[in-house]
């Protein structure tokens, strides 16, 4: 079957045409996508900008209409971060409803982790043993574990790329050092509080990032490009995040935007990344994560295929 799956990010809102069978991986047919950066078009009261919800409800419209042209049977809709958080997330979801006939459904942020775990479960398989996975995306850290297909343990922590240069850095130049302490002091609190949590059940046979992030940050260390294809090896090591985010401390975002495996919409986001994925590696002890190219959008269709 043709399916469209709709994504509305916090940075980017992605419409991917998939020829999906149950049993078989989901292979991409089209893709469809808008660097809406959600997360810049909050007010001071934390609800999304009416720019924001226009421009939300015409890709929407737009990509119910590529979808159609496509010939996908169903779409698949939902929302993350930037929706759920927002104070004015009924009305903007209405207007969507209203306007563009299309109903999006918002996931929590556990039900986020735990259809990213179990994207990369089916991507590397039982052999990957008892396995976590890290997702930084624009609003949000996903943080999933465990031995199985679904994980004992699936949270989501506000400290996604955009959320927090939106709160903690200021101006397109290179950041300011007393910002970047107190938001590394922040980012590292928070996800120490859950460290034990996760690490309840042992240590990690194998640690897998995923997402735009985690991808442009493997990218910008060393990886390989994406015109090599999914199943070359990527990993980020702790080693080489170190070196590129003292690199990333002293560049504006233009100069940022010039390295390798940046879209130019996201570079002001990659320092604040580094931060986060650095606090990951140096929490957890882990030397290494390993790049996984499926995500949510696959966890979302597999699970759709399961319920068949």
């Amino acid at each position: 079957m043709r399916l469209g799956v709709l994504d509305i990010g916090s940075n980017t809102a992605h419409l991917l045409v998939v020829d999906a069978y149950r049993g078989a991986p989901p292979l991409p047919a089209y893709s469809y996508k808008d660097p809406l950066q959600l997360t810049d078009h909050l007010d001071d009261s934390g609800a999304v900008t009416p720019a924001g919800v226009d421009a939300l409800v015409k890709f929407v419209a737009d990509a119910q209409q590529v979808a159609e042209d496509k010939g996908a049977t169903s779409v698949l809709a939902f929302a993350t971060s930037a929706i759920r958080d927002a104070v004015n997330s009924d009305d903007v979801l209405r207007r969507v409803l209203d306007e563009a006939e299309t109903e999006l459904v918002v996931l929590s942020g556990d039900v986020e982790a735990r259809l990213t775990f179990l994207a990369v479960r089916r991507w590397f398989g039982w052999s990957s043993g008892h396995l976590g996975v890290f997702d930084i995306g624009g609003g949000s850290l996903e943080i999933a574990a465990g031995s199985d297909e679904h994980p004992t343990v699936a949270l989501s922590l506000p400290l996604g790329a955009g959320r927090l240069t939106r709160n903690w850095i200021q101006g397109g130049g290179a950041p300011d050092q007393e910002q970047l302490r107190g938001m590394r002091r922040h980012v590292r609190a928070e996800i120490a509080e859950h460290v034990g949590m996760v690490k309840r059940g042992g240590d990690f046979v194998h640690a897998v990032a995923t997402s735009k992030t985690f991808r442009s940050l493997a990218r910008m260390a060393g990886a390989a490009p994406s015109s090599d294809g999914p199943y070359v090896r990527r990993v980020l090591t702790r080693v080489d995040l170190q070196s590129l985010l003292a690199e990333l401390e002293t560049l504006s975002a233009d100069e940022v935007a010039q390295l390798p495996g940046v879209s130019a919409h996201r570079a002001h986001q990659m320092v604040t990344g580094a931060v986060v994925a650095d606090a990951v590696l140096d929490l957890f002890g882990l030397e290494e994560l390993e790049i996984c190219p499926w995500a949510l959008r696959e966890g979302v269709i597999l699970e759709h295929l399961d319920r068949l």
